[in-house]
């Protein structure tokens, strides 16, 4: 009976023991659905951030398309403004051409009425004019250039008497030396306070002013000290030193910056006393 007991119980052992299974599926598919939970969640996040960084993209580039579309419209601007002025200044450029159009003709009938009345001229002139007025006229010119060249000897000759004779140059100063008249001594001054003695006289540069052809210096005659103040390029500087009746000239004939030359006229030991005045005191 006991045996009978023993083999009745056994079946319900193995009954028993099937709910391990059903545990053991339960946690897998637990453990299953936490994977596709995280994996879900971690698919939401990127989704998330990739929909972010696209929307920063989108501004990013709507800012871009703005400011371009400024720059065009600046750009449209301009180009109409460049184009207005260039229509304004062709416009100029056609009036300014039709007025020299104007003037080349007015130039050309100028010319044309002039060349007219120069062959009616000397259609006339052969006309009346004979052979002998020609000659008296030819006289007359003569006559004329003989008493332009008569006068021109003249001056000259009054403006070497009075000593108003100015060389220009070192080439002037040599004709001027080579007349015998009076002893030229040049010389040159190339810095501010230089000095030089020349002829019993010393000369100090003070300064110069090259825009208004001036210049400064000091002269040393006899001891004594004379200021000459703005003297003008080619100006006589006269004066008269002790036991002498003719004036001695000083003049300059180049100014440059703190530079002048020129010359000193002297008159010979024999040269005779003449009514030139010294203005010693300018």
């Amino acid at each position: 009976m006991f045996e009978e007991l023993d083999s009745k119980t056994t079946p319900s052992t193995s009954t028993e023991g099937t709910p391990r299974w059903i545990g053991v599926a339960v946690v897998a598919l637990a453990a299953v659905s936490l994977v596709s939970l995280a994996v879900g969640w971690n698919a939401t996040s990127h989704a998330r951030n990739a929909e972010e960084s696209l929307a920063v993209q989108t501004k990013s580039f709507q800012q871009s398309q703005d400011a371009l579309g400024q720059r065009l419209s600046q750009a449209e601007e301009a180009n109409a403004q460049e184009q207005s002025e260039m229509n304004l200044v062709s416009s100029k450029l056609q009036i300014t051409q039709g007025e020299l159009d104007n003037a080349r003709k007015q130039v050309k009938l100028t010319r044309e009425d002039y060349n007219k009345q120069i062959n009616q001229v000397n259609s006339e002139l052969k006309t009346k004019a004979n052979q002998g007025d020609v000659d008296t006229l030819n006289t007359n010119v003569n006559g004329v250039k003989t008493d332009l060249e008569t006068t021109k000897t003249s001056l000259a000759s009054t403006r070497d008497q009075f000593g108003t004779l100015i060389a220009r140059n070192h080439e002037e100063v040599e004709q001027l030396r080579r007349q015998g008249e009076r002893d030229y001594y040049e010389f040159t001054l190339s810095a501010k306070g230089a000095k030089q003695t020349l002829g019993g006289l010393q000369i100090e540069l003070r300064s110069t002013s090259v825009k208004h052809n001036a210049y400064s210096v000091t002269l040393v005659v006899d001891d004594k000290r004379l200021d000459k103040n703005n003297r003008s390029l080619g100006e006589p500087i006269y004066f008269i030193t002790e036991g002498a009746r003719t004036p001695l000239e000083l003049v300059v004939n180049q100014i440059g910056k703190n530079h002048i030359s020129g010359y000193l006229s002297v008159p010979k030991p024999d040269q005779p006393s003449t009514t030139a005045s010294a203005n010693s005191g300018n």
